[in-house]
């Protein structure tokens, strides 16, 4: 055995251009998972990917890839029950300062709605300033709202509409341009209040950043950038995956509730007021994320809808379905919208407790037989090659064809392929004649079940739009009309399809790329509701 002293590696260094051994440790839950699949292997299924031809390739696919799950979740409350002897003592404890809170939580209400109603007597100039006199009486109930939704709301909406918020849709580009202007219009006029933003547009459990709207820094002004923390020990207080009455209830019966706020340097944007808005809102985020200690991540508010969509479907694992929505719309142009509905074809696919989808599940929605087309469609989504797919692949795979600059034309040039009468319409017999080019000795049933995914109206007939908003919808279809866009080119021994346009390689499905303009929005916190809890608990606490 050879000698070694203390200051000896016990393994020999390895040159630097050799391989370096990466360990990936999986959860516990993935263990499980991988033991069950190694105890029940005397069974195996048919394997989708022993194939590795990329059914896409004909629109110009060049292969999928997925980037690995986060494992963060920003929306997770770590308290959301009430658990523990500590914490049930102290309820009962708290009960009647509770009350207490309540009443002046009312009585707050009270106060600011009356000053509300008085400071808006006789006011007709909504679109104007404020008096003075007026803004003073405001004072009482100042705060922030976020959508045109509170406006309706008993008390709480008089109060929004005297304090002359921004209202936003998030969803219609015409009212995030109109936020942007009225962002430019009242941060230029002095006699308006400062104009308090908040970026993120929901709210977090303050443990990372999430990616920031530009509606912030499209106008190009210096920015203060403010961070609220919330420290605790035995009560988290962010409004996440708990109800606003829980969290309410668990706020009023705590001896007290910290609040810290915190004034940044001001960001300023650079190149003369000429910087672009995705550099000045990464700047700004880099520097509240610095000073709050936290990672970025590129969640947004698409994640939390996908996370109450899982969540109403009774999923056991909802985190498990957020795909980092930021990185999503910048790398596909897909909406948090389309998002959804592509969340709620996979849960159609019956997902598994792990939030993943085996073989012939995908295939029951997908409404195919087993045959090498589908297995290549499988093998497609299953990019870690586990014999199953979770959502994010799914979607990954579904916006990475809807992307592609022949998409559209292929479309378009199926639906001609299947109109073999010339009339503009697509009866079941043409539509099964095509996809049994891809499928061959497919029943009258199957082809009955494909052909009403096509037919939403149930007229017994597909026109051109109702085809291509159907491929749209469900663009992994597209390949099962690849044998008639295909053909082969005698001159190269290879397959292609037509050519696109010079504007479809620039432009993804000859669609105009979306604007810079971006929702406004704040923390979707019960703003009034959520500021005088605050102040009632720390005045009792």
């Amino acid at each position: 055995m050879a000698n070694h002293d203390l200051e000896s590696p016990l393994i020999s260094s390895q040159l630097s251009d050799s391989p370096h051994l990466i360990l990936s440790v999986p959860d516990s839950d993935f263990s499980i998972q991988q033991s069950n699949n190694i105890h029940h292997n005397h069974n195996p299924s048919p394997n989708p990917n022993t194939s590795s031809r990329n059914p896409f390739e004909f629109l110009g696919s060049d292969g999928l890839s997925v980037p690995a799950p986060s494992t963060l979740d920003p929306f997770k409350n770590d308290t959301p029950y009430i658990e523990g002897f500590y914490e049930l003592i102290k309820i009962v404890i708290c009960l009647p300062i509770a009350i207490a809170r309540l009443v002046l939580f009312g009585v707050c209400l009270a106060i600011g709605y009356v000053a509300t109603k008085i400071a808006l007597k006789g006011w007709k100039d909504m679109h104007n300033p404020m008096p003075k006199w007026r803004s003073r009486l405001m004072c009482v109930t100042r705060g922030c709202a976020r959508s045109e939704s509170h406006d309706s709301m008993p008390f709480v909406g008089t109060i929004i509409r005297a304090m002359q918020v921004i209202y936003v849709n998030r969803f219609l580009p015409s009212s995030r341009k109109h936020a942007v202007n009225e962002v430019k219009r009242k941060a230029t006029c002095d006699k308006f209040p400062r104009v308090l933003l908040f970026p993120e547009g929901t709210t977090t459990n303050g443990k990372v950043l999430i990616s920031f709207q530009l509606g912030a820094f499209i106008p190009g002004y210096a920015i203060q950038p403010i961070i609220v923390r919330y420290p605790h020990v035995h009560f988290d207080q962010s409004w996440g995956n708990i109800s606003l009455g829980m969290l309410m209830f668990k706020m009023f019966t705590q001896f007290h509730n910290f609040m810290e706020v915190e004034y940044l340097p001001v960001v300023s944007p650079l190149d003369n007021c000429k910087e672009n808005p995705a550099h000045f809102a990464k700047r700004t985020s880099h520097a509240i994320a610095s000073a709050l200690n936290v990672v970025q991540t590129c969640h947004s508010y698409g994640d939390v809808m996908l996370l109450m969509k899982a969540s109403e479907s009774k999923q056991e694992k909802p985190s498990s379905y957020m795909v980092e929505m930021a990185k999503v719309e910048s790398l596909f142009h897909v909406s948090s919208l389309e998002a959804v509905d592509f969340l709620d074809k996979f849960l159609s696919t019956n997902p598994d407790a792990s939030g993943r989808v085996k073989f012939h599940d995908f295939l029951r929605a997908l409404r195919v037989r087993t045959c090498t087309l589908s297995e290549e469609l499988f093998g497609f989504l299953d990019v870690e090659k586990k014999g199953s797919i979770t959502f994010k692949q799914f979607l990954y795979g579904s916006a990475h064809v809807l992307k592609q600059p022949l998409f559209r034309q292929a479309c378009e040039l199926a639906f001609t392929e299947c109109d073999t009468g010339g009339h503009g319409l697509i009866s079941e017999q043409e539509l099964g004649d095509m996809i049994r080019l891809a499928i061959p000795n497919l029943d009258e049933d199957e082809i009955h079940e494909l052909f009403n995914v096509f037919d939403t109206d149930g007229d017994g007939i597909v026109s051109k739009d109702s085809f291509i908003s159907c491929l749209r919808r469900n663009p992994l279809l597209i390949a099962l009309f690849a044998p008639c866009l295909v053909h082969k080119d005698s001159s190269q021994g290879g397959y292609r399809i037509l050519e696109a346009t010079e504007e479809e390689q620039l432009v993804p499905n000859g669609e105009n790329l979306p604007c810079i303009s971006v929702p406004i929005t704040s923390f979707a916190v019960p703003f009034f509701v959520d500021l005088c809890a605050r102040l009632t608990i720390n005045y009792f606490g």
